[in-house]
């Protein structure tokens, strides 16, 4: 069996190299062509998989590891008998992550305590539902949004939009869909600016068509916003340079980009594929974890005579530092014209590894403490000193 893979799955080869013959390639640089004789296809977001590419191959497995789908012609799929598979939940906690920490840079940039604070939710599917888990834990009050989920349960906790535009945060994390009572392209388009309370913060973490573009610049300009954080852009990878250049904080589509996230995405798809061609499975996820670079995180009593807030944001920080995301991204504007769409897929190939939370214990002198306990809602392992 032939399997062409995505270069960015990591271990994809040393995983599947029992199954078949691997051949890795950019994900943007799939053709028709090198799929002329492959029987499986791994890709992630960045390889639009239609009739166009499969049409002359003999394709009979495709699979994304990721969590969004809407990169792949599912319909043309069934049609031709093709099997597929995707990664649903492997990177949400890794967004979740990403949120928190985003969320934690922008209080200390602009000097204030999240708890307290509300966040409307958009969308309360696997990553949707743990922002706001850790948002909870971080005190702050939550305000959910999901039509979908509002008709399909008729729980009272999805609230209209109205509810959200109210609140002091509002984060995207919605699929892409362009048709459809939920369609969500454009979603935040000025009218959904205009509607936001003045001095809110915006993040969008989901797809970057999930914005409008101009309108969020508009809303920017006019001072509707307080601070915008995006790690998804409209036409990636030749992102608007005037909105990178204005945002607070911008990081390159790697919000999913956790290492554990990676490999639970990769070993989902891996065991797809075996399924498919029954095949025995050999690896699990354990097989590619290293040890974390952080593996402890020590909070002294002098650790605790800052806030409570400010000893998380320590925290958070020594496992993933944000702003060096940020300023990586920032260097796209030194590229030449030309180049920066390459310059954003270069970070993302080479995005550094990053462990999640729950790899690293931290050890405080009481873990019953409400400091303990808001460390623990965020994912950390928690130990007494």
């Amino acid at each position: 069996m032939k399997i062409i893979a995505d270069q960015n799955i990591p271990f994809v080869q040393e995983c599947f190299a029992h199954t078949g013959d691997v051949t890795l390639c950019s994900g943007r640089q799939i053709t028709p062509e090198i799929l002329a004789d492959a029987d499986a296809l791994l890709v992630r977001s960045v390889t639009k998989v239609n009739e166009n590419l499969l049409t002359a191959g003999p394709v009979k497995f495709v699979a994304t590891a990721t969590i969004g789908f809407e990169h792949i012609d599912r319909d043309y799929l069934a049609r031709k008998n093709i099997g597929f598979a995707s990664a649903p939940g492997s990177n949400a906690n890794s967004v979740a992550e990403y949120i928190v920490a985003a969320l934690l840079a922008l209080g200390k940039k602009y000097k204030f305590e999240l708890a307290g604070l509300s966040i409307g939710i958009v969308g309360v599917g696997n990553v949707g539902s743990r922002v706001a888990v850790k948002c909870a834990a971080l005190g702050m009050k939550y305000v959910l949004n999901d039509p979908p989920l509002a008709r399909k349960t008729g729980d009272a906790k999805y609230r209209p939009l109205d509810e959200v535009f109210a609140c002091d945060f509002v984060t995207l994390h919605t699929p892409l869909t362009k048709t459809g009572p939920d369609k969500t392209y454009h979603l935040a388009d000025a009218a959904f600016f205009a509607r936001l309370k003045k001095g809110a913060f915006f993040l969008n973490t989901s797809r970057g068509s999930v914005m409008e573009t101009a309108a969020l610049k508009q809303a920017m300009q006019d001072k509707k916003l307080a601070g915008v954080a995006l790690d998804v852009w409209e036409n990636e990878p030749n992102i608007d340079p005037e909105l990178l250049q204005n945002v607070d904080l911008s990081t390159p589509h790697i919000a999913g980009y956790s290492f554990d996230g990676k490999v639970a995405g990769m070993i989902m798809i891996y065991n797809a594929l075996c399924d498919y061609f029954k095949l025995r499975p050999e690896h699990t996820a354990a097989d590619f974890l290293p040890p974390p670079k952080v593996a402890e995180i020590h909070i002294t009593h002098e650790d605790l005579a800052l806030s409570e807030e400010q000893v998380i944001h320590n925290t958070v920080q020594a496992v993933y530092v944000i702003n060096r995301d940020d300023f990586n991204t920032r260097e796209i504007l030194l590229q030449e014209p030309g180049k920066r769409g390459e310059f954003f897929d270069f970070l993302r190939k080479n995005y550094p590894q990053r462990r999640e939370f729950q790899n690293t214990k931290v050890f405080l002198p009481d873990a019953n403490s409400t400091l303990a306990k808001k460390l623990s809602g965020l994912g950390f392992q928690i130990n007494r000193e």
